[in-house]
């Protein structure tokens, strides 16, 4: 068996498919990632584009919302990839989901991976949503974890 670097169907590279598809469900959230990997491992940032985004999130049989709350639930469960889970957040919501959406995909995690998970994605998710959407007339403000003192 030969792995192909580029698609059959449109001849896009692994690299060009993975670029296109990270700008299309991240966004902002998703190019900041890579830009901070510029100076310290510009070639692990060609991995995140080939892999996650030009081969797995590319693929057929699961739209860009269902690949989203999968990722959003085993980022949640995992209770250790907090930047990472608010990339992930922006990336649901870029791609379709409800605040009310991702609140109940941490609610679901709590059976699974336990509360400490769930508040931790849960504070994350409160984190992305105000800054976000602001309430009127109310800047972009940090929002203290509660458990962080």
């Amino acid at each position: 068996m030969t792995m192909t670097h580029q698609s059959p169907k449109t001849g896009e590279s692994r690299l060009e498919r993975g670029k296109r598809a990270l700008a299309e469900i991240d966004g902002a959230a998703g190019h900041n990632v890579i830009a901070a990997l510029a100076d310290i491992a510009p070639d692990f940032a060609n991995y995140v584009f080939e892999f996650p985004f030009g081969d797995i999130y590319s693929r057929p049989g699961l739209d860009l919302r269902a690949r989203e709350i999968a990722t959003i639930a085993a980022l949640t469960a995992m209770g250790t990839a907090t930047p990472q889970l608010k990339v992930h957040i922006e990336a649901g919501l870029n791609v379709g989901l409800t605040r009310e959406e991702v609140t109940e995909i941490m609610i679901q995690m709590a059976v699974y991976a336990g509360f400490p998970a769930a508040l931790n994605g849960l504070f994350a998710a409160k984190e992305v949503f105000a800054a976000r959407f602001p309430a009127p007339g109310e800047q972009e403000q940090s929002i203290e974890h509660p458990f962080s003192r």
